[in-house]
């Protein structure tokens, strides 16, 4: 059969949308599964085609797949309803599945109102999915009682099958890397933590699986020789087990993989040799929940870790030249201004290199949701509204939203404005054989001031001279070539030439191919007109097509008809050989 997966469009516009963008590693999992069964399946990644109705249905009717599966977090789950509507209106005898923890937690109220929906997989789904579609190929859409694991009607009235066990062995599972390409992976499933805010603990019952490590960098040696060379490592909790974790970080070594890679982990479970293997392993950022500064707000929220925890982790991942990234959440029950400055005074001591700020909202299936829908006398129902989600302020009086806002904003001017001293301040292991990961971190973190995300951000001051000294600091621990890259761009910037061609001669000691470097010191030999000298860089080595182009604007510039036809046809064969 021909199956369809779907990552559908949230409702609203994102700001930032790296939450909603990708579509989820489960939905890999799903395709390979029924792909090893036989059966031809496409990942549609629909999350930015909202209002793009017609390039939908187009394309639905050019694949005319035999079942269309849609992928609900929550937030895209009116996203996924028109999908399923436009499905419909195609083929109306064409099967329309829903699944993932948006769907899981609703199926019910999905069901009892949106007749575009045929049945929901519950919870971990690819055993279930296998089974649906077997049972539709051969039976068509009937005798769906014996499948554990459904959510459909019967009769018109929605009911659901027996629970399906969890898979114990993951690595029974088919790598999704045989069959797709993708940057989000993960090593387990599970998270053994009851957050009040969270959704994980019903789906997985705070239970955990692993993939075995040897499955896990199998994959990621697979991924990498497709091309991929940065992964997001989205497990709960990657570090839960710290042999298992080190076995990982030693298989990527062993293997030799160029790779970097983020992960998420949590305060209370890190410690020096976990965060020592993962740096050496290309870890470059781990993100943690600390959620607030208020130990008060913090057991309201269930999350038990303390200040002396989150103290630590953060010194010690910075240390390790691993970028520590805080999330924090604020409008919970009971913040004020006492809890927010709270807050306020724990990002200046932990001093986050990365950090998200959410207003807390309230989801299905979390247990903020249950005691929302007991306070209002509400049900399910209340998702028949346009709505992505509830924002906890808007169920309690004695909460002002002006406030919420305002201590939004709050937060993030602490964190901002403090951000180059953060940075300044860094203290790293004295550990020669980390200088060169010591300083591939400062370079990065100084291109993030110079170019990156932070270099477009009002609130944060002295960005080009915080880019500077990370610079100069990392060319102190190694010859980093990104650290000469930029420290010789950042003089070029002020004007200053000279001073960036004679970080540039010592950057080309280190990398005499790299056509970045050459075509830095040939851009400073081409605005103090030195042109000769510019074209002998743009042409050095393997130059790029940039390069390439500029030693043709300068053999224009000084009327050499000769060189000018040599570079036009070294121009041709690239154009050709792409």
């Amino acid at each position: 059969m021909k199956i369809v997966f779907v990552n559908p469009y949230c409702l609203d516009p994102r700001i930032q949308d790296h939450d909603v963008r990708i579509p989820p590693i489960g939905l890999y999992y799903l395709a390979s599964t029924l792909i090893q069964l036989g059966h031809d399946c496409t990942i549609l990644n629909w999350s930015s085609m909202q209002n793009q109705q017609g390039l939908m249905e187009q394309e639905l009717r050019r694949l005319s797949p035999d079942i269309v599966a849609i992928s609900i977090l929550h937030a895209n789950r009116w996203g996924g309803i028109d999908i399923a509507r436009l499905s419909k209106k195609i083929c109306p005898e064409r099967p329309v599945i829903f699944g993932g923890p948006g769907a899981t937690f609703v199926w019910q109220h999905l069901l009892a109102n949106f007749q575009e929906i045929d049945a929901i997989v519950m919870g971990e789904g690819e055993n279930t999915m296998a089974e649906l579609v077997q049972t539709i190929e051969t039976k068509g859409f009937s005798d769906l009682e014996s499948i554990a694991g459904l959510a459909f009607r019967r009769h018109g009235v929605p009911q659901k099958t027996a629970e399906r066990p969890f898979i114990q062995d993951l690595d029974t599972l088919p790598d999704p890397s045989l069959h797709f390409s993708f940057q989000h992976v993960i090593s387990s499933r599970g998270c053994p933590w009851n957050c009040a805010f969270c959704g994980s603990p019903k789906i997985w019952r705070r239970t955990v699986r692993f993939h075995s490590s040897n499955y896990f960098v199998t994959q990621l040696a697979r991924l990498n020789k497709q091309g991929q060379n940065f992964f997001f490592v989205s497990d709960d909790t990657f570090t839960l087990k710290k042999d298992r974790v080190i076995s990982i970080c030693k298989g990527i070594i062993d293997a030799n993989l160029s790779i970097e890679w983020a992960a998420i982990s949590r305060v209370n479970i890190v410690d020096e040799e976990i965060l020592y293997w993962m740096r050496r392993a290309g870890c470059i950022q781990i993100s943690y929940g600390v959620e607030s500064g208020s130990a008060r707000i913090r057991k309201i929220l269930n999350k038990n870790i303390t200040d002396k925890e989150i103290h630590r982790a953060f010194r010690l991942t910075k240390s390790y030249g691993i970028m520590p990234r805080a999330y924090f959440i604020y409008g919970s029950p009971g913040e004020n201004k006492e809890t927010i400055n709270e807050s306020v005074k724990l990002i200046k001591k932990i001093g986050p290199l990365g950090a998200i700020f959410y207003i807390l909202d309230i989801f299905p299936g979390t247990r903020l949701y249950d005691d929302f829908k007991k306070r209002f006398g509400k049900d399910d129902d209340i998702w028949l509204k346009k709505i992505e989600d509830i924002m906890y302020f808007e169920t309690d009086p004695k909460i002002d939203q002006k406030k919420i806002l305002k201590y939004g904003k709050t937060l993030r001017k602490a964190f901002y404005s403090s951000l180059p001293s953060f940075a300044m301040n860094l203290e790293l292991k004295n550990t020669p054989e980390l200088a060169p990961y010591h300083a591939a971190f400062l370079s990065r973190l100084g291109m993030t001031f110079a170019f990156g995300d932070y270099s477009r951000i009002r609130q944060i001051p002295n960005k080009s001279e915080t880019a500077i000294k990370l610079f100069q600091r990392a060319l102190t621990m190694f010859p980093d070539h990104r650290a000469f890259l930029g420290l010789a761009i950042m003089y070029q910037k002020k004007g200053e030439h000279l001073e960036a061609i004679q970080i540039i001669q010592k950057g080309l000691r280190h990398f005499p191919h790299s056509e970045q470097l050459c075509g830095c010191i040939g851009v400073s030999y081409m605005n103090l007109g030195k042109l000769k000298e510019a074209i002998h860089f743009f042409t050095k080595g393997r130059p790029s097509l940039q390069n390439l182009q500029y030693a043709l604007n300068c053999a224009k510039t000084l009327g050499n008809r000769q060189l000018c036809l040599k570079i036009e046809k070294q121009i041709k064969e690239m154009n050709q050989a792409c």
